[in-house]
């Protein structure tokens, strides 16, 4: 390899976007060792760290790094694993440049270092090779329950296990792993190389996990608490709850929320041809919406054989999404329709999808957000032809669990009301944590709250019982 330019980094190898956008193989193939250990190279680890502030779970980022330059995986794990569960995953699908790599030094001249893909490479050589190897602290006898097995849970259940809990998750779905099981498409997350085993790795602490529990019907959580012998409960049940537009024609046959197409494709395995999942998009499809999941939506039933147009009210340049994720989209074809609203869902007599009626906005003064408001630009409605229309507009949590929990205290959105520091809740005893307190949110963002609340867990474990 030529002579490293510190400010510029090793480019990442893709799959072709005329190959990829018929498979669902992983898009990213990520670097070699050449690659890592040159991308590496361009760490000046810093004294004082900035991506370590801007990294939720807070990695070591120079030190694992530092282990690459040096040829030590094995040692880079170590340091990699210490500070987060879920590495081989954060690697893929954080948003690192809005955090770790957004506030590397390297930015003021150049590109940062390429902090998620070192994170991927290290990660993945600690799996495939199996040298992990975890510090745990002796069995104290206390049995914690989680609820959820998505980012949250995972990583709050390892934390504990690691700090000698009798860990036990409780997960709705028959199979773990929540949303990076049944929402993040195989070909940026791939389930049995690299969710199973960062899932096994938990396993591996102890942790045990049980499917196909319902908390809140098949056991409460007073219950859990009261007749199970869990000295305390981290509620981290996710925000799986579509949101609708409310405008006329959601009822025709064929309008979709993404969550049901993705959880068809990912969980459900609607993608192989052995599976017999039913899963329709038809010929044209339109996604509404403009964040990851609406790409992970909109790529998706591209690959199910569909023209997709993606409809979003503001700029492109205004979309929520990774731009990693827009513009792999973009690549592969997918018809962005920006600056523009839908307001009817058109329909057949006979009741399904034909269109999506919308009309052409234009951006004004800034909203609340900081984003400029889109406003409608009279005379402007057309129609989008549709086969299907799948809705990526959030989701809200499940009330089943927050229903069923006397005394829980939610806020104005309808999520669990808990302290952002510790995850402590109206309830004694019960904490939570990810999309359940902030609605929709990132991987990284619960693996933070997770990791957060096994500390103040065990701060009350602590002081009450011991």
């Amino acid at each position: 390899m030529s002579k490293i330019d510190r400010f510029t980094a090793i480019p990442v190898r893709n799959q072709d976007a005329d190959v990829r956008n018929k498979n669902f193989e992983e898009v990213c193939l990520g670097y070699n060792i050449e690659e890592a250990t040159a991308e590496a190279s361009r760490c000046l680890e810093c004294k004082k760290p900035s991506c370590v502030a801007g990294c939720p779970v807070s990695i070591n980022i120079p030190g694992f790094i530092g282990q690459i330059k040096q040829g030590n995986l094995e040692k880079a794990g170590e340091i990699l694993f210490d500070g987060s569960t879920l590495p081989a995953i954060c690697g893929r699908v954080c948003p690192q440049e809005s955090q770790c790599e957004g506030v590397c030094v390297l930015n003021k001249k150049g590109d940062s270092v390429s902090i998620g893909k070192l994170e991927r490479f290290v990660a993945d050589y600690v799996n495939e090779n199996k040298t992990l190897k975890v510090v745990k602290k002796p069995a104290n006898g206390h049995k914690v329950a989680i609820v959820g097995s998505g980012p949250a849970g995972l990583s709050c259940a390892g934390e504990l296990a690691k700090a000698g809990y009798d860990v036990t998750i409780f997960e709705a779905l028959h199979k773990a792993g929540g949303v990076l099981e049944y929402g993040i498409p195989e070909f940026r997350l791939p389930k049995e190389r690299v969710v199973k085993k960062e899932i096994d790795n938990i396993r591996n602490l102890g942790v045990k996990i049980e499917t196909d529990v319902i908390i809140g019907r098949t056991v409460t959580v007073a219950k859990l608490l009261t007749e199970e012998g869990f000295k305390a409960v981290y509620l981290a049940s996710g925000a799986g709850l579509p949101k609708f537009m409310g405008i006329p024609g959601e009822n025709y046959n064929g309008v979709f929320s993404a969550n049901e197409v993705l959880t068809r494709s990912n969980l459900m395995k609607a993608f192989r041809d052995e599976y017999d999942t039913p899963v329709f998009v038809g010929k044209k499809v339109v996604v509404v919406g403009g964040g990851n999941v609406a790409m992970d939506a909109a790529r998706t039933a591209l690959r199910f054989g569909a023209e997709v147009h993606i409809v979003y009210r503001r700029s492109i340049e205004e979309l929520p999404a990774r731009v990693e994720e827009v513009h792999h989209a973009q690549e592969e074809g997918i018809i962005f329709d920006v600056l523009c609203n839908p307001t009817e869902i058109v329909g057949t007599v006979s009741g399904w999808v034909k269109g999506v009626k919308c009309l052409r906005m234009e951006l004004g003064e800034p909203d609340a957000s900081g984003r400029r408001s889109p406003i409608p630009v009279p005379g402007s409605e057309f129609i989008i032809e549709a086969d299907s229309v799948i809705m990526s507009l959030g989701t809200n949590p499940n009330p089943i669990i927050n229903k069923s929990t006397e005394g829980l205290k939610l806020n104005k959105w309808e999520c669990i009301d808990a302290c952002e520091e510790t995850g402590k809740t109206s309830l004694d005893g019960v904490f939570a944590g990810g999309d359940a307190v902030t609605g929709a949110a990132t991987v990284i963002l619960a693996m933070g709250a997770g990791k957060k609340s096994a500390v103040a867990i065990d701060k009350y474990i602590s002081e009450k019982y011991n």
